[in-house]
């Protein structure tokens, strides 16, 4: 497979970096004059994430850094990874804005272990929306175990494949439209838009993407040599994955409007990295 998803998809995040730091979504300035703050997603993972104080974590993909931040406000010394330089300046300054010691490094994920060093952290976190971006997740699940020490936790809050699966363009039913399943070749999309609100008209608009099956994932994380300890599926989502069959709930979420029992829309799910994984 050729990089070209890397610059396709590198050049999208880029030219929304700055559109989505400007966005009420993300909640900037709120960062600014609260020192506790917490995003909603991290506010959201909170039952399940528990005490992190003195771990030190590394946020894979963390876009802007509003979750690595709001992970350092919890207690641990973190560090924030992307390939976009755009996205990474806008974590930079608000880091600097905020007085936060955090540390962010530009590289792909696959090549996060050369980047930041084997075996350095107690906390791989990975948030909601980014393992769509990765052709392969069993070298995602590879990184992961080669970043972790033995015993060392990885914490990953994803959008559910069954979700990734359904037709956002119905709107009166749940209805397959994509691959469950990870496939050789990436689903290519052409939006104008993104996720937040905004009057932006952008340029770049092409993405590649894929999406992972949940026995895919587990597996790749079991022969990647980490032992599952938790896995919870959720009836909400940040943001509408699915115009007009979703009601804004409480904490940012977005549920089914009826037969929420019907379709997991997000799932966390928790390892730890074996002794002797490889």
């Amino acid at each position: 497979m050729t990089d070209d998803y890397l610059l396709l998809n590198k050049a999208n995040w880029d030219e929304r970096a700055p559109v989505h730091a400007a966005s009420r979504d993300y909640a900037v300035d709120r960062f600014l004059t609260e020192p506790d703050f917490l995003s909603d997603v991290v506010r959201f993972d909170l039952p399940l994430l528990g005490d992190i104080n003195g771990l030190r974590g590394v946020h894979l993909q963390c876009h802007i850094g509003t979750d690595t931040l709001s992970l350092s406000r919890l207690g641990a010394d973190m560090t924030g990874l992307d390939f976009s330089a755009a996205s990474l300046a806008q974590a930079r300054s608000l880091a600097e804005k905020t007085g936060a010691d955090l540390t962010f490094v530009e590289s792909e994920v696959y090549n996060a272990v050369s980047a930041l060093g084997r075996t350095q952290f107690d906390l791989v976190y990975t948030g909601i929306g980014a393992l769509c971006w990765l052709p392969s997740i069993d070298r995602w699940a590879r990184t992961v175990a080669g970043l972790l020490r033995p015993g060392g936790r990885l914490f990953l809050r994803e959008s559910h494949p069954v979700l990734w699966s359904l037709d956002e363009n119905q709107t009166d039913r749940l209805a397959i439209g994509y691959p469950y399943f990870e496939m050789p070749e990436p689903m290519v999309f052409s939006e104008g838009g993104t996720y937040v609100e905004t009057d932006a008209e952008f340029v770049q608009t092409t993405t590649h993407e894929w999406n992972h099956g949940l026995g895919e994932i587990l597996t790749a994380l079991l022969d990647a040599g980490l032992t599952i300890t938790g896995f919870t599926e959720h009836r909400s989502v940040p943001w509408e994955a699915l115009p007009g069959q979703m009601t804004l709930g409480t904490g940012g979420e977005w549920q089914l409007t009826e037969h929420q029992e019907r379709c997991p829309l997000s799932y966390t799910l928790q390892a730890t990295r074996d002794a002797d994984a490889s």
